[in-house]
């Protein structure tokens, strides 16, 4: 069950309806990505922080809050900029994030309400600037897609370890994930 970044972004856009033309908005409104990143970050952390769990693992280790918004604030811009036109680099990068937040133990329950603050909090700053309607829905479908990545990163690293210590096929586990839900 590898899954290919790149195949697996190609999808996403196809189905969160990112077009040529939000990516050349996005690409257009790169400095102002940059220039809100930090405020975003300090939302976006501000919100982790008020929860119990996630505040335990943010200020693990000396620095660690720091390094991790320096992250969010490269992070935040890369969805302007595209790194490498939304392409094979971009795809590895969010991969990557999405299998260091499983390897910290940051879960979707977690990502998905800090991703949706993001989004309000990005609206508000979109709608104080100025800028346009089109605009913040680029930039929310593009977020649908790293938190697609995020997500996939927990399904993918659960099922590659359920299937290494257990030996099961592939079709048989993916039988017994239906028959499981079907119960509940």
């Amino acid at each position: 069950m590898a899954l290919d970044p790149h195949a697996f972004l190609i999808t996403l856009e196809n189905r969160t309806g990112l077009t040529s033309e939000d990516k050349n908005l996005l690409k257009s409104q790169a400095e102002w990505g940059l220039e809100v990143a930090a405020e975003m970050a300090d939302h976006f952390y501000a919100y982790l922080g008020r929860d119990s769990e996630m505040n335990g693992i943010l200020h693990t280790g000396e620095g660690r809050i720091h390094r991790l918004r320096e992250t969010f604030i490269e992070w935040f811009h890369e969805m302007f900029t595209g790194m490498d036109d939304w392409g094979k680099i971009y795809a590895d990068r969010r991969w990557k994030i999405g299998l260091v937040h499983v390897r910290l133990g940051i879960g979707p329950q977690h990502v998905v309400p800090a991703m949706a603050t993001v989004i309000h909090e990005v609206g508000k700053r979109l709608a104080a600037d100025g800028k346009s309607a089109d605009m913040k829905d680029a930039l929310s479908r593009m977020c649908m897609i790293d938190l697609a990545f995020i997500e996939q990163a927990y399904i993918e690293v659960s099922s590659n370890a359920v299937l290494k210590e257990t030996g099961w096929s592939e079709g048989l586990f993916k039988r017994l994930i239906t028959s499981g839900a079907k119960a509940m």
